[in-house]
């Protein structure tokens, strides 16, 4: 009258989803863990953990896309990061003394809240299989405004605030989260080491771009040449980041939700909305050393040299602690690294009104950058452990930046 245990099987097996081109078999996705808490036989259906059967994690393929990733993260949030110098030039002389630098903050402000709120439209629409829609769009909007800041003229805030405050903000967060999503298709168990080294780039972005920067703003090039030449450097290993690039996991129905009912379903998980507010009030304060340390040490009379190369430090710094903590993770939890990287990086944010000298300046620069990169890099990771399946990263993490971003506007501008 029942089928037999073995029957069961074979018809489960049997029942193919083809999806999007792929053929998953239901036994290939999915697997219950065969222990309880205790660690004694199969448990009731509440104790099984539901894991991922199959992630490639590494393989050429996996590290390519990894390596596609970093690139991506050098390019666009490694600019961002870099705006500092920008910030700088723009107070003590393209825009001085016309405007105050209040009011030239709403510049990068306005970039930082674009870059985490697309995020929201982005990381559904990645997770409804347009990655590369998103990739290709966001990467061609950069090098064009980057190419448009260095038509502005002096004195012209307006033009400055369209190409670089609306234009690349919305450039990079179109690219943001479909970069850091991806590594999800290929890493389960490394997924927060294989994010800390992909969040990396921007670390090492924000260092080389301040590099390239400063020489090309105060040396013989000047601002306007200086910045087409930095927008051909991003533009070619842009491309070479989207030939990396691939994705994995057969695309989300469209049908199968919206980002309003994302936001509904997300806003009943209490973990998930008290990491959000936590994260908002966090961020609210954690780019303001970095847009500023430069004009600070400056301003404060440090030594030219090591003022235009603080923000080097920082990145630099910030390098090192997106990569190293995401090692802990394995063995002591996603939280509990991130919450005492958390406290640290709000301690050392309240000591930027003591800097005064060199020695502390660059003290400051390189604990900071630790600190502050390592919270930022394992951000993703943290949102993407909340989700209860795979096809709901994108959102969850789309979700989460647009709140972020409008806390880091307001802190940064306040």
């Amino acid at each position: 009258m029942f089928p037999s245990s073995a029957q069961s099987n074979f018809d489960l097996e049997k029942e193919d989803q083809i999806v999007g081109g792929y053929s998953q078999s239901k036994t290939d996705m999915w697997h219950p863990d065969a222990s309880t808490s205790e660690g004694h036989g199969l448990g009731t259906l509440q104790e099984m953990e539901l894991v991922p059967a199959e992630y490639p994690e590494g393989g050429l393929r996996a590290w390519s896309v990894l390596l596609g990733a970093w690139i991506a993260q050098f390019c666009t949030f490694g600019y961002t990061n870099a705006y500092g110098v920008y910030n700088d030039f723009y107070v003590r002389d393209y825009l001085n003394p016309k405007y105050t630098s209040s009011q030239i903050s709403w510049i990068g402000s306005t970039q930082l809240l674009l870059v985490l709120s697309i995020g929201l439209f982005a990381g559904r629409a990645f997770d409804t299989g347009y990655f590369y829609h998103l990739m290709i769009g966001g990467s061609l909007l950069l090098v064009l405004c980057i190419f448009m800041i260095s038509l502005s003229q002096p004195g012209q805030y307006y033009q400055i605030f369209l190409a670089q405050g609306l234009g690349v903000g919305t450039a990079v967060g179109i690219t943001y989260v479909p970069c850091i999503s991806i590594l999800s298709h290929y890493f389960h168990r490394r997924r927060a080491l294989a994010m800390g080294i992909a969040v990396s780039g921007s670390g090492v972005g924000g260092a080389v771009h301040s590099i390239l920067l400063n020489h090309l703003f105060h040396g013989s090039v000047g601002f306007a040449e200086g910045v087409r030449v930095s927008a051909g450097v991003v533009g070619g290993l842009l491309l070479i980041a989207i030939l990396l690039m691939k994705p994995r996991l057969p695309p989300t129905s469209r049908k199968h939700g919206s980002t309003l009912r994302d936001l509904r379903v997300f806003s009943r998980d209490p973990p998930y909305v008290i990491m959000v507010i936590g994260t908002v009030l966090l961020y609210a304060g954690i780019y303001f050393p970095i847009f500023f340390l430069q004009l600070n040490a400056i301003t404060n009379g440090v030594t030219p040299n090591v003022a235009l190369n603080s923000l080097l430090i920082l990145n630099g710094a910030s390098s090192v602690g997106r990569i190293l903590p995401g090692l802990l993770v394995l063995r002591i939890g996603i939280f509990n690294v991130m919450i005492p990287c958390a406290l640290v990086s709000g301690l050392l944010a309240f000591c930027t009104a003591a800097l005064r000298d060199v020695a502390g300046t660059v003290v400051f620069a390189i604990l900071y950058g630790f600190f502050s990169g390592a919270y930022v890099s394992l951000l993703s990771p943290m949102v993407a452990s909340l989700a209860e399946k795979d096809s709901e990263i994108g959102a969850r993490l789309g979700i989460c930046f647009t709140f972020t971003g409008a806390g880091a506007c307001d802190g940064f501008c306040v």
